[in-house]
């Protein structure tokens, strides 16, 4: 019998595939989960414009430094520090500093606070909260008719903030640190797109707003976006660091995770509690059988399994324990056409995949069945 306080050897996302849509910090992403087991498929839905090309930045500093804002609210600590960076290259970034000392500096938490510091500058506030919506509150509280206020924007849009200002009379001018573009090579993103359809990702995962709107606005380019959202709401789960990341998703109706911290690492720990929760787990002769998504867990121990396999595997653990006649796992067989033969040659190999033949059991002219425990059998009668 199986010991279920047996501890198992590999990560908790072993057998799992996970989508990367990243542009930046999508090496970071991918390692975490990679350390945990999990195979990552990385297309990045954006491409970054580089600071020293951005024209639009070049010309929101020059006005910043030519007509000097009330207030700058910094959001990001590496938006912030690549906007005086960029500043620097432009031989603008003395001047830049200078107009900054003389005004109000709001700083959403303690990182940004940290980058306003290193270019020798002090906030004069900042939430502990690191929540942008109490630097709003504090600005609507005080006040902004009549003020000019500059925005340190980072790639995604910030919902209500920009607009809440101006209609509490604010002048607003936004400062665009890396904007982002849809990737110059579709290629990576189209196939992730068919991986994610044909239910090849465990999870797909979200790190900024504009790469969920990206992806999605891909995939009804191809016309994929009715079998994308349905592959999300159903098999896919999909995971986004943050409430902002993913109102894309939401405005299609797609309900999505998201960890309490808004954090790469808590992102990662939320899909190793996530994925091994959602895998199918049964007693099947004398055994503990975990299905997950490329891989299958016998008595805790991983045992990868080829596509074929898997499709007939899930197809016998729809109903655990009935007999599933051979043409319908012909059915289940990707590509497999009309010769039952193919069941066949695919059960030997997932059988020798399991390495534990006794837990798919032949039923002679009839099919085949999951040798489900005795004891199981009502639990799962009506699955």
């Amino acid at each position: 019998m199986y010991d279920e306080e047996q501890q198992p050897e590999h990560g908790p996302l072993a057998g799992f595939t996970v989508g990367v849509t990243a542009a930046r910090r999508a090496e970071e992403l991918g390692a975490l989960l990679q350390r945990r087991g999990a195979t990552v498929l990385h297309a990045p839905a954006l491409r970054i414009v580089p600071l020293a090309d951005d024209s639009e930045l070049l010309a929101a500093t020059k006005e910043i430094i030519d007509r000097v804002p009330d207030v700058v609210v910094a959001t990001t600590a590496i938006g912030f520090r690549g906007w005086v960076e960029a500043a620097d290259g432009w031989g603008l970034g003395e001047q830049l500093v200078g107009r900054l000392r003389g005004v109000r500096l709001l700083a959403r938490g303690p990182k940004v606070k940290g980058a306003i510091r290193a270019a020798g500058l002090t906030e004069e506030w900042s939430p502990s909260s690191e929540s942008l919506a109490e630097v709003l509150d504090r600005l609507l509280e005080e006040g902004v008719d009549g003020s000019r206020v500059a925005v340190q924007l980072h790639g995604e849009p910030l919902p209500g903030f920009v607009e809440a200002l101006r209609a509490a009379g604010a002048e607003v001018l936004p400062v665009p640190v890396y904007r982002w573009m849809p990737p110059e090579d579709t290629g990576p993103l189209d196939r992730l797109l068919d991986t994610a359809v044909g239910r090849g990702l465990d999870a797909l995962t979200f790190t900024s707003a504009p790469a969920a709107a990206s992806l999605l606005s891909r995939a009804e380019e191809r016309g994929l976006l009715g079998e994308l959202l349905s592959a999300l709401a159903h098999d896919v789960l999909p995971a986004c660091v943050g409430p902002v990341t993913a109102l894309p998703l939401q405005a299609h109706g797609v309900d999505t995770v998201q960890p309490e911290r808004f954090r790469l690492g808590p992102l990662v720990q939320l899909l190793c509690q996530e994925l091994p929760a959602r895998a199918r787990a049964l007693p099947v002769a004398g055994h503990r059988v975990e299905i997950r998504g490329h891989a299958v867990l016998v008595d805790g121990a991983l045992k990868p399994v080829p596509p074929a396999g898997m499709s007939l595997l899930r197809a016998l653990a729809r109903r655990p324990g009935w007999v599933v006649p051979r043409a319908d796992l012909l059915k289940a067989l990707p590509g497999a056409g009309r010769d039952e033969h193919a069941v066949e040659t695919a059960m030997a190999r997932l059988r020798t995949a399991l390495g534990a033949p006794k837990l798919i059991q032949t039923v002679v002219k009839r099919g085949y069945r999951l040798a489900l425990d005795p004891a199981a059998d009502t639990k799962y009668a009506d699955t």
